[in-house]
């Protein structure tokens, strides 16, 4: 038998498992990582073979777009494949099925509702031979993999954590103050980092007192720390779920001897920002937190060491615009999801549910015409801890562009701009900057914004 890991990264509040071996009897639970509030994952054991499954989301068939599937003639039932060899290999399927090929002993079911998971990025459309697309993932891959997240670590730096029993409020204006969108957690009791606090953290405070109408100090007098914090969010989702096995799963976290290439799979499979980086001892004494990795910090590594072979990586050269990578404006023929914008005069609110059900972290602010002003981001609402502005927040009366204003005016750098003729690389070296966490494609004519793409879209386009 080899062990499989399944993950569902588009959210939800209850997802089991379902898959043929089983018979599809059973479902098993799949349980909400730690640091994300939309990635669940399993652990199945399975005999090497082919092998159907799908996903039960909230009463709700699902199927994940990514990976292959096929529809059963007979029934008319969605699956997903896989492939596990006896090497204890699991290789994604990518041949393509006809309606007449029938699995031997599968099981329908009764579809409820069956609908993909809405894939992260749009097809791309290129203009260079299909060996010049493998040889510059070949040549990205190969070089990741020949370095280690140790190479990552700065030779000078701050590494910060909170512990557990921080003040939430305190918690939330350090990381507002030192610019961070996420912070690793420290449980003393057990020694070790136990989690990562994040800007979604305090969007679901927002969100509680605004659901209940409450004022923030009977709130925040329920989740006083982060660990009641942490208590608190995962009893809602259980209340949510009607279950009480759902639990969140042990924190993703690497070792300073593990390949980049296997670091920013870890990332972009799990959908987080960051992981943190922890040299655990021989004698089973405290680990060390080293630094906290993220997909800009590989990024960066790999602009420096190979930015001056572009020849060997003629898919760097090619302009965004014709690969379609990240979210663009819905036009025509376009497929995939539709970049989404707001104005600035919409409620803060509205922006705040947007993040969570579309989840998406960051949406262009565009005027009337459509042209560009500024990004909101999920990492911009921890500045209303600046004055204590979040004690008086309004959802409902309160709009973005209010929000915004208590923005520091260096944050504006976080994110940068492009044209649609501009190339990937061009792209990628704006991405390197630590500070960058997006790039807004624009019209250079009348600077409508034609998409965004952020370090996912492009690690999730290169690893493909």
């Amino acid at each position: 038998m080899v062990q499989v890991e399944f993950v569902w990264c588009y959210g939800g509040t209850q997802v089991f498992l379902y898959d043929s071996f089983s018979g599809w009897s059973e479902g098993m639970p799949m349980s909400l990582i730690e640091g994300s509030s939309t990635v669940f994952t399993a652990v199945r054991d399975l005999p090497p073979g082919r092998h159907q499954f799908k996903f039960l989301v909230d009463n709700v068939w699902r199927i994940d777009d990514r990976l292959s599937f096929r529809q059963d003639n007979t029934y008319g039932t969605i699956s997903n494949f896989i492939l596990v060899t006896e090497q204890g290999l699991i290789t994604p399927i990518i041949e393509s099925f006809t309606p007449s090929m029938v699995i031997a002993n599968e099981i329908p079911q009764p579809i409820l509702e069956v609908s993909s998971s809405s894939a992260v990025q749009q097809g791309p459309v290129l203009s260079l031979p299909v060996s010049d697309m493998y040889a510059t993932r070949l040549h990205l891959s190969m070089h990741m993999s020949s370095y280690t997240t140790y190479d990552l670590l700065p030779e000078s730096s701050e590494v910060i954590a909170l512990d557990v029993n921080m003040d939430v409020e305190e918690a939330f204006s350090v990381m507002y103050r030192k610019g961070l969108a996420v912070l690793p957690i420290w449980d003393a009791p057990s020694r070790r980092i136990s989690g990562m606090l994040t800007a979604s953290d305090f969007i679901f405070i927002l969100l509680k007192i605004h659901q209940r109408r409450a004022v923030l100090t009977n709130v925040m007098h329920e989740m006083r720390t982060i660990s009641t914090l942490k208590e608190g969010k995962l009893e809602f989702r259980r209340e949510g779920a009607s279950s009480s096995s759902l639990a969140y799963r042990s924190l993703v976290q690497a070792g300073p001897d593990e390949s980049l290439l296997d670091l920013a799979h870890r990332i972009v499979q799990y959908r987080i920002s960051a992981v943190p980086i922890l040299d655990s001892a021989e004698d089973g004494s405290c680990p060390k937190l080293l630094h906290v990795a993220c997909l800009g910090g590989i990024l960066k590594h790999i602009c420096r060491h190979l930015g001056d072979r572009l020849e060997y990586l003629p898919l760097l050269q090619q302009p965004v615009g014709s690969l379609r990578l990240g979210t663009w404006r819905a036009d025509g023929g376009s497929s995939g999801p539709f970049l989404l914008t707001l104005r600035p005069r919409e409620l803060l609110g509205y922006a705040l549910h947007l993040f969570i059900e579309a989840q998406i972290s960051a949406v262009p602010i565009v005027d009337d015409e459509g042209a560009l002003l500024n990004v909101f981001s999920r990492s911009d609402i921890t500045s209303l801890t600046n004055g204590s502005v979040h004690a008086q927040i309004q959802l409902d009366q309160r709009t973005i562009a209010e929000a915004l204003a208590l923005v520091d005016g260096g944050a504006h750098n976080r994110y940068q701009i492009c044209e649609p003729s501009d190339s990937l690389h061009k792209v990628m070296e704006l991405l390197s900057d630590p500070v960058v966490r997006r790039i807004i494609v624009i019209n250079s004519d009348n600077k409508h914004v034609e998409g965004i793409i952020t370090l996912r879209d492009v690690f999730t386009f290169l690893l493909s």
